[in-house]
């Protein structure tokens, strides 16, 4: 983690110098308040990383000596298949679409919103899934 917070300060100052380059030289005020912000982005997460890289063990990625195999095991746990995330497109690009040809079509969008993000909130707890 400690090189993950270095490689977020170190674009940081870029970003930085970046954003007064631009300042000065464009005078554009919106582009330079986006990279101001960038910056702030930036410096937040690397801090976070450094701050966090202290509390915790070395990994293998901030030892010079180490293999690929040293990170190896147990990455997370991923959905095998799912059908929510479908129900969720069709019931947002319906709702989209609604602010373009009429705001009536939320009616029909946000039912099918509503039992996606029911459907995907409950997953594993009922069918198949249950209790793993």
């Amino acid at each position: 983690m400690k090189v993950q917070g270095k490689m977020f300060i170190w674009l940081s100052v870029f970003v930085l110098g970046m954003a007064i380059v631009y300042g000065v030289w464009s005078k554009e005020p919106a582009g330079t308040t986006a990279l101001f912000l960038a910056f702030g982005l930036c410096i937040m997460v690397g801090y976070y990383l450094a701050f966090t890289a202290r509390r915790v063990d070395a990994m293998a990625q901030d030892n010079k000596e180490a293999d690929v195999a040293d990170e190896a095991g147990e990455v997370g746990f991923f959905s095998p298949h799912s059908w929510q995330p479908l129900a969720l497109g069709v019931g947002g690009a319906l709702a989209f679409m609604g602010v373009v040809f009429g705001w009536w079509l939320l009616y029909f969008s946000a039912p099918i919103i509503l039992i996606g993000l029911w459907g995907w909130v409950f997953e594993y707890y009922r069918g198949e899934n249950q209790n793993q």
